[in-house]
């Protein structure tokens, strides 16, 4: 039986213009049974919010499923690609890279985002149509949590069951709008990501190779670990800028503060060795641990200021309420750490110099495995981020969601 619904599911995702591979779930509620009082422990949350919001409709949802319908909950668990394109090109040709400075407002307030007429110029040049991306986030808006109903006895379904379900998704919306945003958000920063997740992966060399060159000489593993590590996090960190929209151009000029930190960083961890080897330990520590975030730490200030910069022109062109500086400075670390991998880089380079010191007072800066360890610790950091960003997530959702069933039991 649940597989002939999916298949009707299936059917009706076709006819809106969703694709297979738009993941999502479905919840089914068939039996009229599941939605007496005894029973609404077991209910999908979706209908237990709606329960709560409008007791009286229990008995309609009985009787709906009495006349051999199926009252059906689909959520999306992927955002569908061309949802990620049309927030994408918004953001990259109106919004000046950013995301959470209009689309929250857009899905809870139906405030639409200002598009200039510069705007719309730049957007045609690249082959891009606002007004039609826009529409296709309000169109998609009241999808990702949907109430569906489902004719198993093919016996058609009427206009007044139609209008219905179309109250219980506007019930529904109210509590579905945050998860919107979070899975929009969420996977808007998966995509961003992909190609720095693999350069992430990549890392996974530099402790042999570290451990070889310690192994059999001094002090240049001490180099290597740092140098190749910080490179190679300073690339995944172009690629995620790069994929929030932001043209090499742009970015090839931070190589005028990034080139310097590099050939410092790199003169710390060589002489790392002598500080060791002169009995200072601690201090030895905290050098080469600074030393392999040196670039990551750099990237992080300079990519909080990309932002920041951002949210000043939208205040400009006044797309943006005016802000203090504290609150420009907010709204900045809020578009940036939508980027999982940023998030977790900065984490990470702000914990080398403690883990530099354990690995120093330990004994163990001879070990190059050790060494990748203490050098790929943002590295590390941004991996688990990554790894634990979608469940982090939706933990907060249904945190969320579980303070919403208290706060209404209360009343």
């Amino acid at each position: 039986m649940l597989k002939s619904i999916k298949t009707r599911i299936d059917n009706l995702l076709k006819k809106e213009g969703i694709r297979e591979d738009d993941n999502y779930a479905l919840k089914v509620i068939s039996i009229p049974e599941e939605l007496t009082p005894k029973n609404e422990k077991y209910l999908p949350d979706e209908i237990k919010y709606i329960l709560k919001e409008t007791p009286h409709n229990r008995e309609k949802l009985i009787q709906v499923i009495e006349e051999g319908k199926a009252i059906g909950v689909r959520i999306f668990e992927r955002t569908p690609d061309a949802l990620l394109k049309a927030v994408s090109d918004i953001s990259i040709n109106s919004q000046h890279f950013c995301i959470t400075t209009w689309l929250p407002q857009l899905l809870k307030e139906g405030k639409k985002p200002i598009f200039t007429e510069n705007d719309y110029n730049h957007a045609k040049a690249h082959k891009v149509d606002l007004d039609k991306d826009l529409n296709t986030i309000l169109r998609y808006k009241t999808k990702f949590k949907q109430v569906v109903l489902i004719d198993i006895n093919n016996s058609g379904i009427t206009k007044h069951e139609q209008d219905f379900v179309a109250h219980l998704n506007e019930i529904l919306y109210q509590l579905a709008v945050d998860y919107i945003i979070f899975r929009i958000i969420s996977d808007n920063a998966h995509e961003r990501t992909a190609i720095a997740q693999n350069i992430i992966k990549a890392m996974l060399f530099v402790g042999p190779i570290a451990h070889i060159l310690e192994k059999y000489s001094h002090g240049f593993g001490k180099i290597f670990a740092a140098s190749a590590d910080d490179l190679l996090g300073e690339s995944a960190e172009l690629m995620a800028l790069r994929g929030s929209g932001f043209s090499w151009r742009f970015l090839l000029k931070r190589l005028k503060i990034l080139v310097p930190v590099f050939i410092l960083a790199t003169y710390g961890a060589y002489k790392v060795e002598h500080f060791f080897v002169s009995g200072h330990i601690i201090f030895a520590g905290i050098l080469f641990g600074l030393s392999s975030v040196a670039l990551s730490l750099t990237t992080a200030i300079l990519s909080i200021s990309m932002y920041y910069h951002s949210v000043e022109t939208l205040i400009k062109e006044r797309k943006l309420k005016p802000h203090t500086r504290w609150e420009k400075v907010i709204e900045a670390l809020r578009q940036d750490f939508t980027n999982p991998a940023r998030l977790g880089l900065l984490i990470g380079s702000s914990l080398a110099p403690i883990t530099g010191i354990i690995a120093a007072v330990s004994g163990l800066m001879y070990n190059g495995w050790v060494l990748a360890a203490v050098g790929s610790t943002e590295s590390i950091g941004a991996g688990l981020t990554i790894i634990l960003w979608n469940k982090i997530s939706h933990w907060r959702y249904h945190r969320r969601l579980e303070r919403e069933f208290i706060r209404k039991k209360r009343a």
